[in-house]
């Protein structure tokens, strides 16, 4: 039996042209949902952090899931709706789409894999007619949402166990593929990028530019 390709795709500021977890704090406290004395400049401090490759996932995560908590999941799914046509519909462009659906119509197996929640991805996953999401999952009871993350958090080195254990689950390996591509443009994604046989750099930061100019990885634009 033929080997299949494996195609993985980082979302923020990958696939889409911004942040979606950075975003959606913006997006609840532009509603007055959560306190912009208080959220807005942690909201940026995390995301220079995470951009420069010092952030702390665990109290990210703390920030980024309590204001799930104290809402009721229709009311987030509604707000999740407006979400998506104000603030990212508009960050999906049609570079990324052809990307995406290229792989797709190969037979790659394709899976978005991204460190921002599953609550904020998933809709933004299906957009893109990807089926597969990895991604850090907040804690649910009785279909509510607690505050607190669930099992190990998809970023940086977790990626690499949640992809192992999402092909474990299938019966597969790394083996299991005959190529195995990951576009990422940060500098956060270097252990998943040294993993796979074909790193691609997408308007990448800095430091993952360098290394991957240093390592002849390819290096493309999605803008």
């Amino acid at each position: 039996m033929e080997k299949m390709n494996l195609a993985l795709f980082d979302l923020d500021n990958t696939l889409l042209s911004g942040d979606s977890d950075f975003e959606w704090a913006q997006f609840l406290i532009d509603k007055g949902v959560i306190d912009r004395a208080v959220y807005e400049v942690k909201n940026q401090i995390f995301y220079d952090q995470y951009k420069s490759g010092t952030l702390d996932i665990d109290e990210f995560l703390d920030f980024q899931l309590q204001p799930l908590s104290r809402h009721s999941r229709q009311t987030l799914d509604g707000w999740h709706e407006e979400f998506m046509r104000e603030r990212i519909l508009g960050m999906i462009g049609q570079p990324a789409k052809e990307l995406v659906a290229g792989h797709r119509a190969a037979g790659d197996t394709c899976i978005i894999i991204t460190a921002t929640n599953s609550f904020v991805t998933a809709p933004i996953a299906r957009a893109f007619g990807v089926e597969n999401l990895i991604a850090t999952e907040p804690e649910q009871r009785n279909g509510e949402f607690t505050g607190r993350v669930s099992g190990m958090p998809s970023f940086r080195e977790g990626k690499i166990v949640r992809l192992e254990q999402w092909m474990a689950q299938r019966g597969w390996g790394w083996g299991s593929f005959a190529a195995s591509t990951f576009y990422s443009d940060s500098l956060n994604d270097l252990p998943l990028l040294e993993k796979v046989t074909h790193p691609v750099a997408v308007d990448p930061d800095e430091v993952l530019r360098a290394r991957a100019e240093q390592r002849g990885w390819r290096i493309i634009s999605l803008r």
